[in-house]
């Protein structure tokens, strides 16, 4: 399942278009073409992150379902798991945000601040109406979520002894429920994606369930995608595109993971592609920090008046290669050591390879 590490990969890399399409706005002449473009790239940029969750849906589920796992020892794994690189970087945009108030989003006063501030290290803002700190980290809430309740409802349901089709009605239902709710009064509707990843387990384990090829599962990804450019209003309209991303990436990774043989799944494979996937949760934290840092570093050099849409182009591997240090050196001496070096394999439907679990 090596392909799974550069799934993860190219989900980084479009949370990164995300925020390079922001920060360059400035030198892009208002209504041209290029702004347009980037307008664009940064709406399909956006869909990195329904990724990494059908990923982790995918990831916890088939671990948790077959083989029953204490809730407390669990829990701590998932917590060694997210907190030395989240703690790092939380403390690095606290500092800055006190030695540069004028880019802080601390609020005034004590308690409010320190009040916030505790809630941003809770994991809050996302789930909660609550502004991040650290821009990205809203997603953190949703992983955080799915950790607590997921092994409650296994549980309650007595999933693990279910049979299949049991579970998948039972997860099925539950997407539906969701969705329904946001079309109606809104919510977080992007919890569908780890719907996904759980059935995928399923189907992964089916073997009357075929894959897509690799020609269909490159076509619905193509087009899942550039549906999200499509504007739909209200609730309703990020309820379709979220079904409409859940079904893109299911289709993607079931590709992948069923027909690792396959042309797509040995393209995610590629080692540039699967070496960012596994340093992809330090990059997730820390590339827009210093991808601002890049971008004030480039205002000294072509002010913002100048408007040359060439630049979007010319920049945007630099910018890119700029991220890579920080997040690498944070991946390194943090996520590895203190995150990684205790995780053991995790058996989904064959046996997992080191480096899989690593992704993760």
């Amino acid at each position: 399942m090596l392909s799974m590490e550069g799934l993860r990969g190219f989900a980084v890399f479009l949370v990164f278009l995300v925020h390079y399409a922001s920060l360059i706005e400035p030198w892009l002449a208002a209504g041209g073409g290029t702004a347009g473009s980037a307008a664009a790239i940064h709406t399909i940029g956006n869909a990195g992150v329904d990724l990494f969750f059908v990923l982790s849906g995918f990831l916890i589920y088939g671990s948790l379902i077959r083989r029953e796992t204490p809730f407390l020892p669990y829990m701590g794994q998932r917590i060694r798991r997210i907190y030395p690189a989240f703690t790092v970087v939380f403390v690095v945009y606290a500092a800055l945000s006190f030695a540069m108030p004028s880019q802080s989003k601390i609020p005034t006063g004590a308690l409010a601040g320190a009040t916030w501030l505790l809630q941003n290290y809770l994991l809050l803002p996302g789930l909660f109406p609550i502004e991040p700190m650290i821009t990205v980290a809203w997603s953190l809430s949703y992983e955080m979520f799915y950790y607590l309740v997921l092994p409650p409802v296994i549980l309650a349901f007595a999933l693990r002894r279910r049979p299949p089709q049991w579970r998948v009605a039972f997860f099925a239902a539950v997407g539906v429920a969701i969705v329904l709710m946001c079309a109606l009064i809104g919510g977080p509707v992007r919890m569908v994606m780890f719907i996904a990843g759980i059935l995928m387990v399923e189907a992964m384990a089916s073997p009357r369930v075929q894959a897509p090829s690799s020609g269909v599962a490159l076509v619905v990804l193509v087009a899942g995608l550039a549906a999200t450019l499509v504007k739909f209003p209200g609730a309703v309209g990020a309820v379709a595109h979220s079904l409409i991303l859940a079904a893109t990436f299911f289709a993607l990774c079931f590709c992948c993971f069923k027909r690792p043989d396959d042309t797509l799944a040995r393209a995610f494979t590629w080692k540039p592609m699967r070496w960012l996937g596994n340093m992809s949760y330090s990059y997730y934290l820390l590339h827009g920090l210093a991808l601002k840092a890049g971008f004030i570093i480039l205002s000294k050099l072509a002010p913002t008046t100048t408007n040359e849409p060439v630049l979007f182009i010319a920049m945007l591997l630099p910018m890119f290669a700029l991220t890579l240090i920080p997040t690498a050196l944070l991946f390194l001496f943090v996520e590895r050591p203190f995150s990684l070096a205790r995780q053991k394999p995790v058996a989904i439907t064959t046996p997992v390879p080191s480096g899989a679990e690593k992704v993760h």
